[in-house]
């Protein structure tokens, strides 16, 4: 999309505190319909195709509806991609005036391993945190959001395949987010939400689980509850949703909530052109 037809206005005071957001992997854009195809269209992940952009732009369809949106397994810009920066990709796509994107493994020309948080809602900043584990690459970003002493936290997260890292993980995480007030946690923590992970996660902290029961992967039959969103007690969870979208090995996450009304909170408004 031309930049020269993008126009952006500041609200600093916006008319509701309901806040819509949505936490999705998107494995690449990559539809998955069993299991098999990770081994018969293993690459799909490695090499540009058509289906790969328009699964984009199916899910740039879907993210219009959010103020902001956390996505997991994203290329910035690689050979499997087509050279496409996803995150940059759907930004434009889907209309929102803010995006952070964060690289977690660099494997050259080849693929770009990232994640991204879009915003339609001023970040203040944005901080990365390497998380601990096996293996390296994994990453923690927080969005702050808010001109207040005590603003809202956007914490997006990955976690790994193996629950020993896991673990190191979440102590991560649990020491970060308790020196927030006002915080949301989502992502794809590949642990379901009676594991071990979760109930340390809950008990050392006073989140509460807003996407219980509620199974996203796999996407044709989804059966476990990998993708999660918490959110801290002052923060009331309005509606929580699995959207059923054949884009991904799993299906996105959406919630409603209504914050408190002491967050200050800037929003962007902006008109694009209709593609």
């Amino acid at each position: 999309m031309p930049s020269r037809n993008v126009r952006l206005r500041l609200n600093q005071q916006p008319s509701a505190l309901k806040l819509r957001l949505l936490s999705y992997n998107i494995h690449n854009g990559v539809a998955t319909n069993g299991y098999h195809h990770y081994f018969t269209r293993s690459w799909e992940l490695m090499l540009p195709h058509p289906k790969m952009r328009r699964n984009l732009s199916s899910i740039a369809t879907l993210l219009r509806d959010f103020d902001i949106a956390g996505l997991q397994e994203l290329d910035r810009g690689s050979l499997r991609s087509g050279f496409v920066n996803q995150a940059q990709y759907l930004r434009e796509r889907a209309g929102f005036p803010l995006a952070y994107c964060s690289v977690n493994r660099r494997m050259g020309v080849l693929a770009q391993h990232a994640m991204a948080i879009l915003s339609r809602l001023v970040f203040t900043r944005v901080t990365q945190h390497r998380l601990p584990g096996r293996v390296p690459g994994r990453t923690a970003l927080v969005a702050h959001l808010g001109d207040g002493a005590d603003p809202l936290h956007i914490v997006l997260v990955h976690l790994a395949l193996g629950s020993s890292s896991r673990l190191q993980q979440i102590d991560y995480l649990i020491r970060l987010i308790r020196e927030y007030t006002h915080v949301i946690v989502m992502g794809d923590m590949n642990c379901g939400e009676r594991s071990k992970e979760m109930q340390l996660l809950r008990k050392k902290t006073d989140l509460h689980l807003a996407s219980e029961g509620l199974p996203t992967y796999p996407s044709w039959r989804p059966k476990r509850h990998y993708d999660h969103i918490l959110v801290s007690p002052n923060i009331r969870v309005d509606q929580v949703r699995v959207l059923r979208c054949p884009f991904s090995d799993h299906l996105p996450l959406a919630v409603e909530v209504l914050l408190p009304r002491s967050l200050h909170l800037s929003r962007l408004s902006h008109s694009l052109p209709v593609e």
